[in-house]
């Protein structure tokens, strides 16, 4: 039996990097695919897994997939009762951004950093393609930067055009599994290309009247990096689908609101109109961004829907 890590992933086909750096390409054994029914993708990037040879002697099987230390997981976009694993075994994720051309939606985000959160994740917020902001984007930036570096999390700002930024993000990356992710369209190719010229990865221009990003990237891949550490880059997302939450424990994923739920009159309190809400009484004095509960009440929302579903 032989160990490794699958490093890249292309639907019925994966590769292997063993731990003497050999690539092998391998496919599931059947019995796998049993393992997480609800799950899309039984094996993920970033797993660890076992894998031999098959009866024949021809190909490499994946028999087993050893236990993850974490992964990040979605909502399927085909299917609203299955799930989609992005990535397992990150030391971080790195979730791409941009105000315009395209711009990334707030739930968004914040979808993506709740799921993080629940996962024991470190995230790193970049807001790309600065140098084509308008006086008006700038001002919202800053207001996004504001939010989001007031709860805690790091915040930065880039241009592949001018490399602002640039050395900033190798700085976080290096000797770090990071997934890359976000919208089609907001330079996650095209910002690996920066830091790793090298490996020449395909990009694409937007498209169409709405300046929608097109999928350069088909397939998840891990690339070395040349100042240390790996990075994903994965396809682009339309949306992010919340799953395996609690209603009452999502505002234990937002940070401003996870340091005052001690205070709420109520243990079971879910903060949308409940007397002696202390997370209803930041928000009227204007300690919680109104963007930030509108995303928290989209996601309750979301799963209040997905409970009818499975019932």
């Amino acid at each position: 039996m032989n160990k490794g890590r699958v490093v890249k992933a292309t639907g019925s086909w994966y590769q292997v990097k063993t731990t003497d750096s050999r690539i092998i390409p391998c496919r599931i054994k059947g019995k796998l695919r049993l393992v997480h029914r609800r799950t899309t993708n039984p094996v993920v990037i970033g797993d660890w897994v076992l894998f031999e040879q098959d009866l024949n002697g021809n190909d490499f099987v994946i028999s087993d997939i050893l236990p993850r230390n974490n992964y990040i997981i979605r909502q399927s976009s085909r299917n609203r009762t299955a799930e989609h694993i992005l990535a397992s075994n990150l030391d971080q994720v790195l979730i791409l951004v941009s105000v315009t051309q395209p711009m990334t939606p707030v739930g968004f985000i914040d979808r993506f950093l709740v799921t993080a959160g629940a996962y024991h994740i470190p995230a790193l917020i970049v807001f790309n393609k600065i140098d084509l902001y308008s006086d008006k984007d700038i001002a919202q930036l800053s207001a996004l930067t504001t939010i989001y570096q007031g709860i805690g999390y790091k915040v930065l700002h880039t241009s592949t055009a001018t490399l602002q930024g640039i050395e900033e993000v190798k700085s976080c990356l290096q000797n770090k599994l990071t997934l890359l992710s976000g919208n089609s369209g907001v330079g996650k190719s095209t910002l690996i290309n920066v830091i790793a010229p090298d490996l020449k990865l395909r990009t694409g221009a937007l498209s169409g009247f709405h300046q929608k990003g097109t999928h350069t990237t088909t397939f998840a891949e891990i690339f070395d990096l040349p100042s240390g550490g790996e990075i994903i880059d994965s396809p682009g997302i339309k949306e992010f689908g919340i799953l395996d939450f609690n209603k009452e424990e999502v505002s234990h994923y937002f940070p401003e609101m996870e340091s005052l739920l001690s205070r709420c009159r109520f243990n079971n309190c879910l903060h949308i109109n409940e007397p002696g809400c202390a997370v209803l009484a930041a928000l009227q004095n204007g300690q919680i961004a109104p963007s930030r509960y509108n995303s928290y009440l989209g996601i309750i929302n979301e799963l209040e829907t997905d409970e009818k579903i499975y019932d």
